[in-house]
């Protein structure tokens, strides 16, 4: 599969008369990423990017129409994305991001979709996009229309990651680490650089100290190593990915309950 050859239909190619009929029992594709250093070796846009690699694909497994990325995310965190103790990254604060998304899924209320489906690539991003969805369906946004919200990496099984990534670190610690380097060496390899970070004492999951070093807790904005990243390793993590959303998405699940045998017949590898 190269994933250059996709090609989903995007909702911002519309013309406001065609928008209606197009989107009419459909169902709408919205990545979110950020605007985040990601190391020597991986450009800024590495959660906006996958967010819409995924999106596209998810869009054209299903049909749907692929509605703009949102950008730019919540703030970085020192213990999940290196914080802002290196140049490039842009934010907004979490009231404002809030906002944005909240004042989005008011302005989609009134097109006539079938489906949302949300897929964000950005850590921090999660507990707002999750709060904004359950703000919006309480004031009556979503009607009888489903919606299904994800971070990428939230599909990944616990017996791909045991086979593929024997060192894997946790998602948190992931950050510009072997699993977005693979991806990006396999969806956009003109963007990575030659530089594979290593760092050996990850950051633990859920807790925040302050003063923070940035020379202890980050290599060089890399909260793990890169070492292992490979093409093969992004394609099979991206097939894989892929066919749990599109599982997800196709069977309406609403239960969340975890199955081993979820997707294995969604996406031809």
């Amino acid at each position: 599969m190269n994933f250059q050859q996709r090609h989903a239909q995007q909702y911002a190619d519309l013309t406001s008369p065609e928008v209606i009929d197009a989107v009419r029992d459909r169902t709408l594709v919205w990545p979110i990423g950020s605007v985040e250093q990601h190391g020597p070796h991986l450009p800024l846009s590495v959660d906006l990017l996958l967010a819409e690699d995924f999106g596209n694909a998810i869009a054209e497994g299903v049909s749907g129409l692929v509605l703009p990325t949102l950008s730019i995310g919540a703030r970085s965190l020192p213990q999940s994305g290196g914080g802002l103790h290196f140049p490039g990254t842009l934010y907004l604060q979490g009231a404002s991001l809030l906002s944005t998304l909240t004042d989005t899924l008011s302005a989609l209320r009134h097109l006539p979709y079938r489906q949302l489906v949300i897929v964000n690539g950005h850590f921090e991003n999660e507990a707002l996009v999750f709060e904004a969805i359950d703000s919006a369906r309480d004031a009556g946004y979503f009607g009888d229309r489903s919606v299904a919200a994800f971070s990428w990496w939230s599909l990944t099984r616990d017996e791909w990651i045991a086979e593929n990534l024997p060192d894997f670190p946790g998602w948190h610690a992931e950050h510009a680490g072997l699993t977005e380097t693979s991806l990006m060496m396999h969806l956009h390899p003109d963007l990575v650089r030659a530089q594979r970070p290593i760092h050996l004492d990850t950051p633990r999951s859920g807790i925040y100290a302050h003063p923070i070093d940035p020379t202890t807790f980050t290599t060089e904005g890399v909260l793990s190593s890169t070492v292992g990243a490979s093409e093969e390793i992004g394609s099979r993590l991206f097939l894989h990915v892929l066919d749990q959303a599109l599982s997800l998405i196709r069977t309406k699940s609403n239960n969340w309950k975890s199955d081993p045998d979820a997707g294995s017949d969604s996406v031809n590898a």
